[in-house]
């Protein structure tokens, strides 16, 4: 192969070692960067058709700039093959695949040329460092980082991190919370994100994590592992709650968080522009959990719906504004922190509620059964809410009730059957008469009784498929109150199962579907 015609240029190798020395990037990556810069500046003197590569040596900065051609059988592009008969007269030993090599000499650098090769150089090298911003940030996601202000525009802060840029959104910042140019800033990375115009930075100070990593910070115990953080909620600004636990015993995960003198969450408040910190214990029992949360009201009663994930809590009435908060605020967060649903009572309402449910349930049942008021105010005391309770419940549950004998038990369950096959009767004639389809009157879909087919066939829904063609938020309009979305969402995805072959159908279908 012929030998390349070049000339050292040692200063290409100092140019080299300081661009990446002071951009940090690799020095091979630099000069990988300049070879394409040559070459393209090559092929602009020589001709663009032509198969120009250049390349550097890495010790003496030594150009050798050469045209390449490819041996084949029969020769489609002129510029960059040739016959085999051709390249034997160049060298004898080289077989059809092989390549030719024909040195160039070095060309002189016109004004545009230089130009050009700097353009490319430039790109490059600012390729290489967004690539290298963003490999160095991308396993930094959910650190707290510290920067300067470089600028401000329309609200956003743009943070100068060191060796990148970060971007603090105007809705990332805590509520009347403003920095100028210089200005030192604390934030939070919570992605890192390759873009058009380079790797993007985002960060945040009204992240809940962000509070969470200061406590880190802060709290020798959680960078230990000795104390976890479990939840936090945040109204940025104004107030925030934080629950913890301890792995240990004999440490007080609330004492540890709060330090000697409050010393150590004072620093987070610090730093969170005043932010209130309510630091609370964690609890694995959810009644539990949510009582310690909605502090600092206290709490009477707890009743937990599991189903509806909704929890109802009774105060004492002077704790009531407490308890929900300036502008519903405490309960908010205690919602969000624990992820309950939470309902706050006075005990004055709730005894109010509960002598009216015991009014309408007796009242169902003098009606139904065709009983007295006293024989209806045992059946309630004795915690029954429906008629079909007593149809199908075991005749001894209810001689067991004092004041109840075996007749008197046999006489309930057999009005209690009757009423419930009139009603039923009733319903199937409705249904009837609004002309239901049998693929919805006879569907076994859990939380779909036969008065919600009712409901829905008075509203135009009358087969399984247009249950099936229904939207969540729909079906809870239809029914009202008593469902919540996620039920509804459930009702629509077994309504939609006929759509799929058996063992086919899945959730995951039905949604796309």
């Amino acid at each position: 192969m012929a030998q390349s015609i070049g000339m050292a240029r040692p200063e290409l190798v100092q140019v080299a070692d300081t661009v990446a020395r002071d951009k940090g990037i690799d020095r091979e990556e630099v000069f990988q960067a300049m070879e394409q810069a040559i070459q393209k500046a090559g092929r602009s003197k020589y001709g663009h058709e032509n198969d120009i590569r250049a390349a550097i040596d890495r010790k003496n900065g030594e150009i050798r700039l050469a045209r390449y051609m490819t041996v084949v059988e029969t020769v489609e592009d002129e510029n960059t093959q040739l016959t085999l008969a051709k390249a034997k007269r160049k060298d004898p030993a080289i077989e059809i695949g092989g390549v030719i090599v024909d040195p160039l000499p070095p060309i002189d650098f016109g004004r545009i040329a230089a130009q050009t090769a700097k353009q490319v150089i430039v790109q490059k090298v600012r390729d290489a460092e967004r690539q290298r911003q963003f490999s160095e940030y991308k396993d930094r996601i959910n650190e707290i980082v510290n920067g300067l202000v470089k600028r401000v525009e329309f609200g956003n802060v743009i943070v100068d991190l060191g060796r990148a840029e970060g971007l603090l959104r105007r809705d990332e910042l805590i509520p009347r919370e403003h920095f100028k140019n210089g200005d030192r800033v604390r934030a939070f990375i919570v992605d890192v994100r390759e873009e058009p115009r380079g790797p993007q930075i985002f960060l945040s100070r009204t992240a809940p994590d962000f509070m969470a990593a200061l406590f880190s910070q802060e709290v020798p115990e959680i960078y230990d592992g000795i104390i976890e953080i479990k939840a936090v909620a945040r109204d940025p600004g104004s107030r925030a709650k934080i629950a913890v636990i301890s792995n240990d015993s004999s440490i007080d995960p609330v004492g540890a968080c709060v330090g000697m003198r409050g010393s150590r969450v004072q620093a987070v408040v610090a730093e969170l522009q005043g932010e209130k910190i309510d630091i609370i214990q964690w609890n694995q029992d959810p009644a539990t959990f949510v009582v310690n949360a909605l502090a600092p009201a206290e709490v009477t009663k707890v009743v937990l719906d599991e189903d509806s994930g909704r929890i109802e809590v009774v105060v004492p009435d002077d704790q009531l504004s407490l308890a929900i908060g300036r502008r519903g605020q405490n309960v908010r967060l205690a919602s969000q922190l624990t992820g309950w649903t939470i309902d706050i009572l006075t005990e004055g309402e709730e005894s109010e509620r509960r002598q009216e449910e015991f009014r309408s349930r007796s009242k169902m049942f003098i009606d139904a059964l065709d009983v007295d008021d006293v024989l209806a105010h045992l059946l309630v005391t004795e915690g029954f809410t429906s008629v079909e309770e007593v149809a199908f419940v075991p005749v001894e549950e209810l001689t067991d009730i004092e004041g109840f004998d075996e007749d008197i038990a046999n006489e309930l369950k057999e009005r209690a059957t009757t009423y419930i096959e009139e009603e039923n009767k009733k319903i199937m004639a409705k249904m009837e008469e609004l002309g239901v389809a049998q693929d919805l009157a006879e569907a076994e879909i859990e939380g779909l009784d036969p008065r919600k087919i009712i409901a829905l066939a008075e509203k135009g829904i009358k087969t399984l498929d247009d249950l099936a063609d229904l939207a969540g938020d729909e079906l809870v309009e239809m029914l009202g109150e008593g469902l919540n979305e996620t039920q509804a969402n459930a009702i629509i995805m077994a309504a939609r199962a006929h759509w799929f072959p058996e063992g086919e159908g899945s959730p995951a279908s039905g949604e796309q579907a």
